[in-house]
């Protein structure tokens, strides 16, 4: 899954892909390296980051979308909690969710999808990090409200995907452990989808502060052991590396012999 911020401020890209000439070159270029999924969003999520209103984030994202969707080969996944902004976006032309509140800040997320038949992607997260319990329960408790909240608006099980959020509401170790223990998330038996790339829980392992373009090694070696414990997507910002790595794995863990 490539990664199309068109927002001022993500922690990473902010600013660069604003304007649709510049988020256009970018989309064609995330698949022409050979993401199978571009992901774009209009509200950074980064910590300390200012929310915007749902009518911003569409002023954002609907001129992308209305104009990509005819043109990539791939699907476009709209990254919102918000429930008026997936309508409107998978009105436009994009056809997944991908929600980092796990349909439980806006519900309503969950009818939007079902009625439009569009499979969504539901993230663990926290409004507060907690650094004495055990993430992958908490994950596992958080999980099981979102299946219920998703199975009630008719969303069918084989639409879902898992992803265990990290960099939302964990702390350093906590994010370790959610990666340590995936083959528990994996166990619920659904697709999981990890995204690690260029965040801050990998400057942390550098012997020098890095800026998050600087961290390709990390998120190339924590994808690639996200897939050998389990992971089905990557959530990238440099596909191509990225699928020179993954092609390893698949070669080695997945080719049916």
């Amino acid at each position: 899954m490539g990664i199309l911020n068109v927002t001022p401020d993500s922690f990473s890209d902010g600013g660069r892909f604003e304007g649709l000439e510049a988020a256009r070159s970018q989309a064609e270029a995330l698949v022409a390296e050979g993401a199978a999924l571009v992901d774009i969003g209009g509200e950074s999520t980064r910590p300390g980051h200012m929310p915007v209103s749902a009518a911003e984030e569409q002023a954002r994202i609907l001129p992308v979308i209305r104009d990509l969707a005819p043109r990539l080969a791939v699907p476009i996944s709209v990254d919102t909690y918000k429930a008026s902004t997936a309508e409107a976006a998978l009105g436009a032309g994009a056809r997944i969710v991908n929600d980092v509140w796990g349909l439980q800040r806006e519900p309503d997320i969950a009818r939007v999808a079902a009625a439009h038949g569009a499979p969504v992607m539901v993230m663990h997260n926290r409004e507060s990090i907690d650094p004495d319990i055990d993430i992958v329960a908490d994950m596992l408790r958080f999980f099981e409200r979102s299946l219920d909240i998703a199975r009630r608006a008719g969303i069918p099980d084989a639409d879902i995907v898992l992803d265990p959020g990290i960099g939302f509401g964990k702390s350093w170790s906590q994010h370790l452990e959610a990666l340590r223990r995936l083959p528990e998330l994996k166990a619920l038996g659904f697709p999981v989808l990890v995204g690690v790339s260029r965040k801050s829980m990998l400057g942390r392992l550098h012997d020098a502060e890095t800026k998050p373009v600087d961290r390709l090694f990390g998120s190339l070696s924590s994808h690639v052991l996200a897939a050998t414990l389990g992971a089905d997507i990557v959530r990238v910002h440099d596909v191509a590396p990225h699928v020179d790595a993954l092609r390893v794995v698949d070669a080695v863990m997945r080719t049916t012999r």
